[in-house]
């Protein structure tokens, strides 16, 4: 008589699977839903920890060949769905649903932090995550023109209503001033403007919200971090020393401010030729170097690029408009470690 397939054999069964980046079984991590068993076919649901899981094919796979070895089972269907960890520090302080937030920072200007937050941003929404962005770049925010977006809706309810665009909800201080406008504020404004992004804005729910800080360690960081416990901070360099002088600051800032870091990105590396070879106009490799020193993450290494600037000027970014260059395949890598390194965090 054949032995019978059971919910508990399943079960434990799938307690030999583990997530690969996270090193704990799928049961403990509460993975596996909806198990039932019917005639020799096993079906269940596992539920990833982020939709911008890179290994989901591999724990899929791990996963059926583990079932597949019980004694009577002669079919496993497997559904994907995810459900993004919450930084539980967030959910305490803010009355908004958001779960996580990535701040991206630069010690300086003109390294291509907005360039890759907009893009990261896009990048995490096309996993099927739910994302949004906000430019906190209070004096020079270029998010819209990226975006291809100029204005907000019109507030509902009292809330002011995010611009959307790529499936990314948006807010930037650049959709309430003037073209042109400067902005001459100090401390107590600039605090003012980040909690009301942060508490006014009607984000809905959100399993990320990128945000674009301004170049520095100055008051707009000291308000995010005053605000609300940020879940990571990503810092952008670029190769050359007078950059990675200047990241370094930023680090330490995050260090200082306790906000943990996914990871360094060196962006302008040197540019990939027709032919192959490179040119190497700003240097390569102080992005890995200065993780390294930090012992930090060296998240990818992004080279220069001439459409990846024109895509942002056009208000289209590069993982949009060219979703097949070798550009956008590396920031979606990035995006995809920046998701797991969250995981990993939120699950200690």
């Amino acid at each position: 008589m054949a032995e019978q397939v059971t919910q508990e054999k399943i079960i434990e069964q799938l307690r030999t699977v583990q997530d690969p980046e996270l090193n704990r079984d799928l049961v403990s991590l509460n993975m596996i839903e909806n198990v039932s068993v019917s005639n020799g076919t096993v079906k269940f649901t596992i539920v990833l920890t982020t939709p911008a899981c890179p290994l989901k094919s591999k724990i899929q796979a791990d996963a059926k060949s583990a079932v597949m070895e019980i004694p009577g089972v002669d079919n496993v269907e497997i559904k994907i769905s995810s459900k993004v960890s919450h930084n539980n520090q967030i959910k305490e302080q803010l009355t908004s649903k958001i779960k996580n937030i990535i701040a991206v920072s630069s010690g300086k200007g003109g390294v291509g932090k907005s360039t890759i937050a907009a893009n990261l941003s896009i990048s995490l929404a096309q996993t099927g995550a739910s994302v949004g962005l906000m430019d906190a770049d209070i004096y020079g925010p270029n998010i819209p023109t990226m975006m291809g977006i100029s204005e907000l809706p019109k507030p509902s309810g009292g809330k002011i209503m995010p611009a959307k665009a790529y499936s990314v909800e948006v807010i930037s201080i650049g959709f309430l001033v003037k073209d042109g406008q400067p902005l001459i504020w100090r401390g107590p404004l600039l605090h003012g403007t980040i909690r009301q992004f942060l508490t006014d804005v009607d984000w809905g729910e959100l399993d990320y919200l990128v945000v674009d800080l301004p170049p520095g360690t100055g008051d707009v960081q000291l308000s995010l971090s005053q605000n609300i416990p940020v879940t990571c901070g990503v810092v952008v360099t670029m190769p050359q020393k007078v950059s990675l002088d200047d990241a370094s600051r930023g680090i330490e800032m995050y260090q200082k401010l306790d906000i943990p870091i996914a990871g360094v990105i060196e962006n302008m590396g040197a540019m990939e030729m027709p032919d192959g070879s490179k040119l190497d106009i700003f240097g390569e490799g102080g992005g890995e170097i200065l993780a390294e020193h930090y012992n930090l993450k060296f998240l990818g290494r992004i080279p220069i690029d001439p459409k990846l600037r024109m895509s942002g000027d056009a208000g289209k970014p590069i993982v949009i408009s060219e979703p097949d260059s070798r550009t956008s395949s590396i920031i979606n890598e990035i995006a995809c470690e920046v998701a797991s390194y969250i995981c990993r965090l939120n699950l200690g």
